[in-house]
């Protein structure tokens, strides 16, 4: 008996409890509507009357929902059956945070829902809103500017199927798989930092920044900066925010240091402190900070010899030269000459193509500007020329003067006076061919009998253009 008692009470205390919440809610939030099972409003207050512009709350009794609040989703609530607890809800007064009901009867059924806007009284949602308003500008920012950083090349822009070629993208697939540095070597124009691109975008940090920097464009007193970033007003004219620099943009993905051989000594040196200790000082900061990049750095130099004039520290070098890859020039691989006049071509506005002269003229320059200047070159012709098919007249203007390719008859035989080094090219290359030959390609037998080093055969296989 006392247990039946005991819960009549419990239920009179539910229901007050109920009662007391509904009241509450209602007159602390900013508006509270209800709606039947058809989802027309059977009750209104006031104050959310007014915000929707009615003189009255009682001239939205009877209507549907949607005509009095547009962007109601209260029909939803009772067609589902589920709550939606916190929403934003537009109307002529401003943004609401809002909360959605569904009412059921004593057997379960929805008969309706009530919803309550609770923004302009439950003033602690301000800030949330707010900082959640500044989350998401921050993270379409970072978005954007990840997005800018991304790599450009994959390994299919690096054009060619030579020998030379195969054994570059060959090398630079496996420098992809690991995060040691890899330095790029080759004159301007032969594209290192197409590679570089292609490297980054098969790596592991393909998602994370690329960002690249040329040495010999920025000037040396701010180069520093320009690395490691500055600490709050580090010198006169400095952000009073601080500036981060490339290895802080960099985080997590690939700093690509081009032309590394006009990096100052002093800067040299910080740079080594970052490959070994993984780590650095923004400029005017005591503050240590950890590094997490990947570095590919190019040069047109030969760093040998700049490290044995003492322009190049010898410790950096080692340290750089772990994955070398030797990009050939052009005139080392005119094989790929079709296929990147066609790549090239396919880029340019109109419909262009090359007659067999045209070719042939091409095959017969040196090309000393390497592939930047064979894009030149078809570009100019492709915009002063009127026919679809670039003759060789048409490319002869174009190159404007020609450097032709120096002539060996064999290589039993002397070249004309001043062709030395391509005779001893042509000498080079066919020993090694035969000596190749001779053992199967087996390139440390061939080496032996040679009198060379593997790594020094496997350098000048790849500069001549033979595939091991």
């Amino acid at each position: 008996m006392k247990d039946a008692t005991t819960l009549r009470d419990y239920q009179h205390v539910r229901l007050l409890a109920i009662r007391s919440l509904f009241e509450i809610v209602e007159q602390s939030s900013e508006g509270t509507v209800i709606v039947d099972k058809d989802a027309r409003i059977v009750w209104m207050n006031e104050r959310y009357a007014r915000r929707y512009g009615l003189a009255d709350a009682a001239q939205a009794i009877g209507q549907e929902v949607e005509k009095v609040i547009p962007s109601s989703l209260l029909r939803q609530v009772v067609e589902t059956g589920q709550p939606i607890l916190l929403d934003m809800l537009d109307t002529p007064g401003g943004p609401l945070v809002v909360m959605r009901l569904p009412i059921h009867d004593d057997a379960g059924t929805v008969i309706g829902a009530i919803g309550f806007a609770l923004f302009d009284q439950l003033k602690s949602l301000a800030p949330l809103v707010t900082r959640f308003m500044q989350i998401q500008e921050e993270l379409a920012s970072t978005r954007s500017l990840l997005q800018a950083r991304q790599a450009k090349y994959s390994f299919a822009h690096f054009i060619g199927s030579s020998p030379a070629s195969l054994e570059v993208k060959r090398r630079a697939r496996r420098g992809a798989t690991s995060d040691s540095p890899v330095l790029l070597l080759g004159e301007t124009g032969t594209g290192k930092e197409l590679l570089a691109h292609a490297i980054h975008s098969a790596s592991p940090r393909a998602h994370k920044p690329f960002v690249g920097v040329n040495c010999a464009a920025i000037p040396e007193n701010l180069l520093e900066a320009e690395f490691f970033g500055t600490a709050p007003g580090a010198f006169t004219g400095a952000d009073r925010k601080g500036r981060p620099g490339k290895l802080q943009i960099a985080q997590g993905g690939t700093l690509f240091l081009d032309e590394i051989g006009d990096m100052p000594l002093p800067l040299q040196s910080k740079l080594l402190r970052v490959l070994q200790e993984k780590e650095f000082e923004p400029v005017g900061s005591n503050e240590i900070r950890r590094s997490d990049v990947r570095l590919i750095a190019a040069t047109s130099l030969d760093l040998e010899s700049a490290v044995a004039e003492g322009r190049f520290r010898a410790d950096l070098y080692y340290r750089l030269n772990v994955l070398p890859i030797p990009l050939p020039p052009l005139r080392e691989r005119l094989d790929d000459l079709p296929a990147l006049c066609e790549a090239v071509l396919e880029e340019l506005p109109g419909q262009h193509d090359l007659d067999a002269d045209a070719l042939a003229l091409l095959s017969s320059h040196a090309w000393p500007g390497n592939i930047r200047e064979l894009r030149n070159v078809l570009e100019r012709a492709a915009l002063l020329g009127d026919e679809p098919l670039l003759s060789a007249a048409a490319l002869r203007t174009a190159i404007g003067r020609l450097s032709p390719l120096p002539k060996v008859a064999s290589a039993a035989h002397s070249a004309a006076v001043g062709d030395f080094y391509r005779a001893r090219e042509t000498f080079e290359r066919e020993l090694i061919r035969q000596a190749l030959a001779e053992t199967a390609n087996n390139v440390p037998e061939a080496a032996r009998r040679l009198g060379l080093g593997r790594s020094t055969l496997y350098k000048k296989m790849l500069s001549l253009g033979l595939a091991s």
